[in-house]
């Protein structure tokens, strides 16, 4: 197991062994941008495919990551095991930001 991702065209992570290949697709951030808000006061929450397996080696792949840039909650972070959890994560650092709620 390499611990390097890519995702399939379907949106399924697939483990790519070969580095050149995992590094030419990981390059292109749309591939791998998942979803970003802007707030009015221009902090930045960004939900992205990290690529790499952040797990280490506990339990199922960790392969996505919200964060958030600027304002009260800057280097906020979480990270998910699943596309439908980063987007879960993402709509909730957004809520987080605007102070709304908190994840």
């Amino acid at each position: 197991m390499s611990g390097q991702y890519i995702l399939d065209e379907k949106g399924n992570p697939i483990e790519e062994p070969d580095i050149l290949k995992w590094g030419e697709w990981f390059e292109k951030i749309e591939h791998r941008r998942v979803a970003v808000y802007i707030t009015p006061s221009d902090v930045i929450i960004s939900t992205v495919f990290l690529g790499l397996d952040h797990s280490f080696g506990e339990g199922a792949p960790v392969l996505w990551e919200t964060m958030i840039f600027g304002g009260p909650h800057d280097q906020y972070q979480d990270r998910y095991t699943s596309l439908a959890a980063a987007i879960e994560g993402h709509d909730q650092a957004v809520a987080l930001a605007k102070g709304e709620e908190r994840p």
